[in-house]
């Protein structure tokens, strides 16, 4: 069951947004989201945290600025998702314009797993020989990693913003937003965001020592120019996006719009058959992050990173052209697992193959999955039954890898430290955030998990978390459906804890059609309006009158551009 709900704004709260200039309808959107005064968007890159708020910037940028100067061989070690792609790709760009010797390696995450482990050490030894690692998105958990590099005389720098466990490796320096001591007001960088204030830190200490002197012949580079790269990371990764990730996303997003953007960036965008002009948020998380994403799904991240440090325009669409194709491969492979997941839900009968699970938490496993997509299968399970979805893939030895992703209500990486405090030695390996996790674990205790992670989730989600709410901003006034209207919200920041707008509202249903046998394309009558509208797989045809909760969006066919409503939830109305 879906319980549709619209967002309480406060009338007074709505007038003062007006008076301050705002839009008469982004005063409502915003007001629903506890904005309360204009300057709380206030985007302006003067509005961010100073990196000197951030714990141990300091001395990371001195770690970072000795090495440079005495042109130590640094090596980025990165995460094999977006963020970690990303992260990679501005610290490159970045250092390599301070003036450091500076090379990357990306774990392949079929051979050697997550994170800065004893084995990457080894082999960053054995083809890099590094005098420094710089890890980025990972890190925090790497407590043998580090130790290793330390046996092997090699420095260690600690860029993450997962959330550290009982024991933090003995790096050189770590930064965190989430270390206990750390009070940077903003826990939700992305691990793109951690290493941008680093590099921010590592420019003004190099500035202190006079290293952009008119002697030196050296020039500094404008940090500014890495943001694009800042707000696909910080999109994609789906942190949640207070005022601080605003301001990164806003301006990044303001670059892409100008033309001033990194050629891979751009490449991405002509690929996947976007303007960057009209860049919004909603392009960054659902079109070029699961491009870039892809590499690291089915086959090397370093792909994706060699798309976003490239300067070459020719190199870069080649590469995009290949991330492309990867991801319709990625979409393909996802179907199939999807439907094999659905099966086993119906086999284990009862409501689990439908809307709402009898259980507290889902956990799926087949030999045969793909290890790269079991987060994204999780993901479709996860919004299909509204409940905790673990889906796990065989590895190598005996292990299997899973990924899962959660809902409000039950913090996933705490629940899977319950987990291995209840029964010890049954997860390998865990990590991640509140809303997604992986872990490792022997694939004869996969039952034992299963039954334990339920138990757990039980005892956490309270009842109210079970149901599925969708929270919208009321309904939609007719002058607003318009292109118009669309475009004034696309132009806005939206994404993790700071959602697009969704709206609701009764229609009838003048006509509707099945569209490659899953979508459902409808017309609808409101009043005297008559509106295009689509829901992406649909469960069920609806009636003739129906009550929907939509997204305002603009359908381009044949360069003919219109307004259409991108249908989230539909009910059907009594005739």
């Amino acid at each position: 069951m879906t319980d549709i709900r619209r967002r309480a704004v406060s009338p007074r709260v709505q007038w003062q947004l007006e008076q301050q200039g705002l839009h008469p309808l982004l005063a409502r959107i915003y007001a629903g989201r506890g904005i309360v005064a204009r300057s709380e968007l206030d985007y302006e890159f003067q509005s961010l945290l100073p990196p000197t708020r951030l714990a141990h910037t300091a001395e990371a940028a001195v770690l970072l600025a000795d090495a440079i100067a005495r042109q130590a061989r640094i090596l980025i070690v990165a995460d094999y998702d977006c963020d970690g792609a990303t992260a990679c790709a501005l610290g490159i760009r970045a250092l390599r314009a301070f003036g450091a010797k500076v090379d990357y390696l990306v774990p392949n995450r079929f051979t050697y797993g997550y994170g800065l482990s004893p084995d990457i050490v080894e082999l960053a030894a054995t083809t890099k020989r590094p005098d420094l690692i710089v890890t980025v998105d990972n890190g925090i958990a790497s407590v043998e990693g580090v130790a290793r590099a330390r046996q092997l005389g090699i420095a260690t720098l600690i860029t993450d913003h997962h959330l550290p466990g009982d024991h933090l490796p003995a790096a050189d320096c770590i930064v965190n937003p989430n270390l206990p001591a750390c009070s940077f007001p903003s826990k939700c960088l992305a691990g793109v965001g951690v290493m941008f204030y680093v590099m921010l830190a590592l420019r003004a200490e190099l500035r202190d020592r006079q290293w952009f002197s008119t002697a030196s012949g050296r020039s500094e580079p404008k940090l500014a120019s890495l943001l694009d790269l800042v707000a696909l990371g910080t999109v994609a990764d789906v942190v949640k996006l207070d005022h601080n990730n605003r301001v990164l996303v806003s301006q990044g997003l303001q670059r892409i719009r100008q033309g001033r953007v990194t050629a891979g960036l751009r490449a991405i965008f002509r690929a996947a058959g976007r303007n960057p002009a009209q860049a919004s948020s909603l392009d960054l998380g659902f079109m070029i992050g699961p491009r870039l994403n892809a590499a690291g799904r089915l086959a090397d991240m370093s792909l994706g990173i060699e798309c976003l440090i490239t300067d070459d325009d020719g190199r870069a669409m080649n590469i995009a052209q290949q991330l492309d194709a990867l991801n319709r491969e990625r979409r393909e492979i996802e179907a199939g697992m999807q439907e094999q997941a659905l099966s086993q839900l119906a086999q284990a009968g009862g409501e689990l193959a439908g809307e709402a699970a009898t259980g507290a938490a889902v956990s799926l496993f087949n030999g045969d999955w793909h290890q790269g997509v079991v987060g994204i299968v999780a993901a479709r399970i996860k919004e299909k039954l509204h409940r905790p979805v673990f889906a796990f893939a065989r590895g190598e030895g005996g292990e299997i890898k899973g990924s899962g992703r959660s809902i409000a209500g039950l913090h996933l990486r705490d629940a899977l430290d319950l987990v291995s405090k209840r029964a010890p030695g049954l997860l390998l390996r865990f990590g991640g955030h509140a809303m997604a996790a992986g872990v490792t674990m022997r694939e004869t205790d996969f039952t034992r998990f299963r039954e334990l992670f339920a138990q757990v989730a039980d005892e956490l989600l309270a009842a109210a978390d079970r149901a599925r709410t969708l929270e919208t901003d009321g309904g939609l006034e007719a002058a607003y459906f318009s292109i118009a209207t669309a475009r004034l919200l696309e132009a806005e920041v939206w994404g993790q804890g700071f959602p697009a707008p969704l709206f609701e509202d009764e229609f009838v249903v003048e006509s509707q059609r099945i569209l490659k046998d899953k979508h459902l394309k409808l017309r609808l009558r409101k009043g005297m309006q008559i509106l295009d509208a689509i829901q992406f797989n649909f469960a069920q045809a609806p009636g003739s009158s129906i009550r929907a909760a939509y997204r305002l969006a603009i359908n381009d066919f044949n360069g003919v551009q219109t307004p259409q409503l991108m249908i989230e939830h539909i009910e059907t109305r009594a005739a």
